[in-house]
């Protein structure tokens, strides 16, 4: 499945447990936190996108919704916004009422949950997500976009993008 990352120990497939692996095995910059808090939150925040969001608007379903179901592509966008607007309201409510937030998702460092925040805000960018109201996660993306590696990283910077 995709995404997986060859590593010298092979194969390891799956967002998180790939992100959690690079934080071990490249710990500096840490993308998450020093405290068993800290990192429980920012875990359970990269979660919403990564267990509640992704799942249900991956290619792998969408393409299913289509080929079994005749949903055309203004359908599956209509779902995928469905789903999206879900989880962004989850992400946005915890992101303005906790006291952690800071310039990203948890503090002034990137984590975790900032790339997948990042992750998902491009992809809704491609469904025409309204994202008016969610501006703590408009705002931590801006900040990502400052964030080099990321902007480095984004689907259009690649040498494959159309």
């Amino acid at each position: 499945m995709v995404p997986t990352l060859v590593t010298p120990e092979g194969p390891l497939p799956q967002s998180m447990a790939i992100l959690e692996w690079l934080n071990e095995v490249h710990p500096a910059p840490p993308i998450l936190p020093a405290d068993p808090w800290g990192r429980a939150r920012v875990r359970s925040l990269a979660q919403i996108v990564a267990a509640d969001i992704h799942p249900v608007n991956n290619l792998r379903i969408l393409q299913h919704l289509e080929t079994t179901y005749g949903v055309d592509a203004a359908g599956k966008a209509a779902w995928f916004r469905t789903w999206a607007n879900a989880g962004m309201q989850a992400l946005e409510t915890r992101l303005a009422r906790e006291d952690e937030t800071g310039t990203f998702c948890h503090g002034d460092t990137v984590t975790i949950a900032d790339l997948c925040l990042y992750a998902q805000v491009l992809n809704n960018a491609r469904f025409e997500v309204d994202m008016t109201n969610y501006p703590t996660i408009t705002r931590i993306h801006a900040a990502c976009m400052n964030v080099p590696a990321l902007a480095d990283a984004a689907p259009a910077n690649q040498p494959d993008a159309v």
